[in-house]
């Protein structure tokens, strides 16, 4: 199988394209749509290479909001500007939102029962297996970043050990390590 980076990029075709494509995005992605969205974005409709997808999603990161609906806006405003950001966001939210409410409805009836019980906590195992599994598939991407996959990886493993082990603020570790990051980067590229 040919890598997807090797193949030719396309992008999308009208404001109907990029609907209908996030809208499927969001209908496959339960508890999380990292792993949904560098598939779709890269490998299938190859709208962008695994380098790009790493770049946009970091800065779909740092923005305030979900990070999928930033990278859905960024995306949508890359090739269309305002309707196509527009198109993107309504792809992403409008069939979710319906099910969400249809979804509640039920819920509400059925909540205390064992097996939706079960269920969900067996859907949040395989949210964290499917982000596990999209880091590992993306770490590639890293040998092209500027600072290096050993920089890239010690600022990583900085982030789990001040945010999971030290439960430091988010906000506080993102704005410390991206600080460093982002100077780093500045010195390597710099002439």
């Amino acid at each position: 199988m040919e890598h997807p980076s090797a193949t030719p990029r396309t992008q999308p075709q009208s404001l109907s394209d990029l609907f209908v494509s996030f809208t499927v995005l969001a209908l496959q992605g339960f508890g999380g749509v990292l792993a949904v969205a560098q598939r779709e974005l890269v490998e299938r409709k190859r709208w962008m290479t695994n380098e790009e997808f790493v770049e946009e999603w970091a800065v779909a990161q740092i923005m305030p909001g979900p990070n999928v609906i930033n990278l859905c806006i960024m995306i949508g405003g890359r090739y269309f500007g305002l309707r196509g950001a527009l198109a993107a966001l309504a792809g992403m939210l409008l069939a979710p939102m319906l099910i969400v409410l249809l979804l509640a409805l039920i819920y509400a009836q059925y909540a205390n029962h064992p097996g939706v019980v079960g269920a969900l906590r067996g859907m949040g195992a395989v949210a964290a297996g499917l982000i596990a599994a999209t880091g590992l598939k993306l770490l590639p991407a890293l040998r092209k970043n500027a600072l290096g996959l050993g920089t890239c990886l010690a600022l990583s493993a900085l982030c789990f050990v001040a945010v999971a082990l030290l439960r430091w603020p988010l906000a506080y570790v993102l704005l410390g390590l991206g600080s460093i990051a982002c100077v780093l980067t500045y010195r390597r590229l710099a002439p």
